[in-house]
């Protein structure tokens, strides 16, 4: 009886040393390790089209993709942007300079565009809460135009309600 329980003690050491738990936590740290350093490489290989630029002032932490492109457009940060779908209110209009686009969850400004549907744009919270001005694939966004006079949108862009028109 003594015999089984040393062995059954002894055995229970042993798995727990070698645990799984322990093997993943540092399986873990080397790959977090792994993957700063290849995040550092791309950013130097193709800083030329993906650079990582300030935090927009003004914007919260996270979820800032909004805040961070109402401050682009307007100078300061506009409270009723920072939802994405917010930007939808704008009027359509094609993918130029100045103009934003927009999807669920997720808007950018668009600094220049080719013919081929992609676009040099300034990002907000284009992953891992950073921001980054890089060339993205307009496809699955609808591109508007935030300082048009046509269609009236109620926006607050100041500190009042006012008609977008006349705060422009």
């Amino acid at each position: 009886m003594q015999r089984i329980f040393a062995a059954l003690l002894a055995l229970i050491c042993i798995s727990v040393i070698a645990s799984p738990a322990s093997a993943k936590r540092h399986s873990h740290k080397f790959h977090h390790q792994k993957q700063i350093h290849f995040s550092q490489q791309r950013f130097i290989a193709g800083a030329e089209r993906d650079n990582i630029v300030s935090h927009p002032a003004g914007c919260p932490r996270t979820a800032f993709c909004g805040c961070g492109v109402s401050v682009k457009v307007f100078g300061h940060p506009v409270r009723d942007l920072f939802l994405a779908s917010n930007w939808f209110k704008f009027p359509r209009t094609h993918a130029a300079p100045g103009m934003v686009a927009v999807r669920n969850h997720h808007v950018m400004y668009i600094i220049s565009a080719d013919a081929n549907g992609n676009a040099t744009v300034y990002d907000p919270n284009s992953g891992r809460h950073q921001t980054r001005i890089h060339e993205v694939s307009l496809s699955g966004y609808r591109v508007v135009n935030p300082t048009s006079y046509g269609r009236a949108a109620t926006i607050n862009t100041q500190h009042g309600p006012r008609d977008i028109g006349a705060s422009i």
